[in-house]
């Protein structure tokens, strides 16, 4: 078995003396584990680190092995990652996010998103509005989708200004009535047809809470995973002063 894909380094541990398995997620065959012979080497260590894209060989005797990896560098981020805080802090958030993913099951949006995230990771206006996106599309591909698209209530487009935090559901102001205060908000940057609205601080704050609660609810917590604390930190690092 042999094939041949581009994938971003998510992370890697220490195998015998001098080998790594390391962990990507490709393009084609989504998050995928293999063995590298010699990944301790001054010259493969700073090819595996975390957020570089690389080209990945991977081979095996049977599907269902673990196999091997021949790594290629293609973009060695980690050097200007690790002169940003928040740039490391992102990194580490995003890549522990894509370790939760099925293993082998393609995931062809998530890592173009993850590698267009990847190279941008120290822009501070577009990543924290990229990494909401990428959380929300997160939760998509494990079954655990918001559906901002419309109320739940009434089936309308117009005023969606809540989600339900119990169905992950839009709601209308109308809808929400007395029930207002126990709905998240929903920030205009994610109603229907107000992509391009601009994006206040407590917009982004918003959707990050919105994010967190299902994050918390339907992924860490499920796993017995503690919520990461590269993410408080990332957001701790953006946050206005």
């Amino acid at each position: 078995m042999e094939w041949r894909d581009r994938g971003t380094v998510l992370g890697g541990r220490a195998y015998g003396e001098t080998s790594v398995i390391v962990e990507l997620l490709t393009a084609e065959h989504g998050r995928h584990l293999g063995l590298v012979q010699g990944g301790r080497s001054r010259r493969l260590r700073p090819v595996l680190q975390p957020g570089n894209a690389v080209e990945a060989t991977w081979r095996a005797r049977i599907d269902h092995h673990m196999g091997s990896y021949g790594i290629e560098g293609l973009k060695l981020r980690a050097a200007g990652i690790m002169d940003s805080a928040a740039a490391l802090h992102a990194v580490n958030h995003l890549c522990g996010l894509a370790r939760l993913l099925p293993e082998r099951e393609p995931q062809p949006a998530l890592h173009l998103m993850l590698d267009a995230m990847m190279d941008g990771i120290e822009d501070r206006d577009a990543l924290p509005l990229q990494m909401v996106q990428f959380e929300l599309a997160f939760l998509a591909a494990l079954g655990f989708g918001l559906d901002l698209a419309a109320c739940a209530a009434t089936g309308f487009t117009a005023d969606l200004h809540y989600v339900s935090p119990k169905t992950g559901r839009a709601v209308s102001v109308g809808a929400a009535g007395i029930y207002a205060g126990r709905l998240l908000p929903l920030p205009a940057f994610l109603r229907p047809g107000e992509a391009g609205s601009a994006v206040t601080a407590d917009d982004l704050a918003a959707a990050f809470r919105l994010t967190d609660h299902f994050l918390v609810r339907d992924v860490f917590t499920p796993r017995h995973v503690a919520p990461p604390d590269s993410r408080r930190a990332y957001l701790a690092a953006i946050a206005p002063t």
